[in-house]
This record gives structure tokens, sequence and C-alpha cells, in this order.
């Protein structure tokens, strides 16, 4: 569909908001849900700060979420699910939405969970915070479902234009409180947050978010991922933590400098096995490309495969999705 793409670009959109046409559609927003326009539009540089300016909202009113989100998105569902009809909508939506959602929903949900680290000073504080951020509208995070109707009505036309422009934001009565999309987004090619040197994502307040491959790590663990050792890798406690150090480190490296022996050598290549304690062993095969590179030399890669693996054969053949009985390749390139 011509909309995904365009929307793929919204949900990964960073610099700073169009406030202009972001207030323009809030207001439109409003309007098409039969509200007066809000009498105040506060802005905040990240959804923390966000969340901490709705705390301290006086006389907003209620929230209306419902009115303004929640509502006239049932209502497009159900009048294209009417009119497509179960299989034309499902198509619709595999064809738009799902192309977005995991990636969309992943990192809204990240982002909750680092506003709920860094505000909920004491336990108790955490369900007030989290009822805070039931009342968000998710601006660009909503593109997944926003792809499926565009082009489709105009009844969500200022939700999506809120979308194109800004972050996340909260409606209420008399009251909306916008966030500024993040500053930074690094993501690997899945499509989860990624950064060895820096935040993976981070908002103009220094709200900020750091992660290897998707899973979260401190940011004094990335400050020392530069000098690590073999040494230091085998002494991380944290089996999480180690697989990260070794994919930065690189297995190749760490199986020269930990003194580690293959377990077993066919044609294909040759099998290694890293123990490690408390986690499950890392398991390559080492093979060497048979194409030549320009210069004459030949690339050695380096694959992993599951820890059951005991012939590089085998795991070979994993790679390519099948039993290492009937690997057979008639030409390697």
């Amino acid at each position: 569909m011509q909309y995904v793409n365009v929307w793929r670009r919204v949900a990964a959109a960073t610099g700073r908001a169009d406030r202009g046409a972001a207030e323009a559609g809030v207001r439109l927003a409003y309007r098409s849900a039969g509200l007066a326009e809000p009498e105040r539009i506060i802005w905040a540089d990240s959804p923390k700060a966000a969340v901490e300016a709705v705390e301290k909202l006086v006389g907003a009113g209620r929230s209306v979420r419902e009115e303004v989100r929640t509502r006239p998105w049932a209502q497009e569902r159900r009048r294209m699910y009417d009119e497509l009809g179960p299989a034309g909508w499902s198509s619709l939506w595999s064809a738009t939405g799902a192309q977005l959602w995991e990636t969309t929903a992943g990192l809204a949900e990240r982002i909750r969970t680092g506003i709920v680290a860094e505000l909920a000073t004491r336990p108790e504080d955490e369900a007030d915070i989290r009822l805070v951020l039931l009342d968000a509208v998710l601006g660009q995070h909503d593109a997944a479902w926003l792809a499926a109707f565009d082009g489709r009505g105009d009844r969500l036309t200022g939700l999506a234009e809120v979308a194109r422009n800004a972050g996340w934001w909260w409606p209420y009565e008399h009251a909306v409180v916008i966030s500024e999309r993040p500053a930074v987004l690094h993501r690997d090619e899945a499509g989860r947050l990624d950064r060895g040197d820096g935040p993976a994502l981070a908002y103009p307040d220094g709200f900020a978010l750091y992660a290897w491959r998707g899973m979260p790590v401190p940011v004094e663990f990335l400050d020392g991922l530069a000098g690590l050792t073999a040494d230091r890798i085998r002494a991380e406690e944290n089996a999480e933590l180690r697989r990260v150090m070794l994919e930065y480190y690189g297995y190749d490296r760490y199986l020269a400098e930990s003194g580690a022996e293959p377990v077993h050598r066919d044609e294909t290549g040759i099998l290694w096995r890293i123990a490690m304690e408390g986690d499950e062993d890392v398991v390559m095969v080492e093979v060497v490309n048979s194409t030549p590179e320009p210069d004459g030399t030949h690339r050695t890669y380096w694959l992993r495969v599951p820890p059951r693996t005991r012939t590089a054969k085998e795991g070979v053949a994993w790679t390519f999705g099948l039993d290492g009985e009937v690997y057979a390749p008639v030409r390697q390139t």
C-alpha cells in the first residue's frame, strides 16, 4: 500500500515538532469529536516531561481521550469492516498496519517502561504514573493503525495531523499537553533499539533509553564496552549482558583470545563451542566463502547455531533450515 512507507517514516521521525501544524491537528480532532477546542496547549520536551506536566495541571478537566481517539477509531474500524467484509479488512490490515505494528508498539512500551523507571521513585508511585500514561494518545507511534485508514475518509484527519508533526499528547477538556518527538533514534535491521556508543532513543530534555539489539542496558555498561577484554567478558555474571559483550567484542576475536579449541571440523567448516557459566553454550560454525574477494582472499564467516549442534555440517544445514543428513550442496558460492 502506498501509505505504509509514509507512515513508517512518521513513526521513525526525529527532530523538532511542527508545533503550528500539530496544534491545528489537535483543534481539528476536538471539533471532529464534537468538543470545544482546548483553551490551553502545553508543550513538553519528552513524554516523561509531559507526564510531569500532566501531574501539575490545574483546571484541565477530565480526560477526553475516549471521545478524541478511542471512539472515532472504533467507529472507523467498524465502517471499514462493514464496507470490506472480514476478508477485506484482514487483507487491508495485513498490507498496512500489520507492517508497522510490532516495531511501533514495542517502542511505545519501551518508552512507557523508561518513564515509569525514572519517575516512580517509590513503589507506590508506579500505579499513578501508569494511569497518566493511559490517558496518552501516541501521536507518531499511532502510525500503524493510522496507516490502515489513510485515504479512506476524513474522520481521523486531526489525529493523523498531530501524528505527522508531534509525539505523544494528552487531551483533557480544557487543556492539552503535547510532547516533542525524539531527537535521536537508532534501530537495527529488525527495528529494535540498538546503539553501542550512546542512547538509542533520546529526547531534547535528556530523557533517553539505552539498548543493544533491543535489550535494555545501563549507560554505564555501554561506557565500558570500548575497553572490553576476554577476561572481562568471562567475569560478567549477568548472562544477558555477557551476550551483549560477546556480540560487541566479536565471537571470532573472543575465540582467538580465550584459547578456545574447535570441537569438530569437516568439509563445511569448523565448529567452536564457548562454555558460558550460568548460561547456554555459545556455538559457532566458522566457514570460508568459496568465492574470492577482489584481492584474491577468501572471507571467513561466523554462524551462530543452536547449542545442541554437534557437527559443523549440522550447524551449516541449520542456517538453511535443513537437517544435517539432507544438506548436500552441489556448489558453494
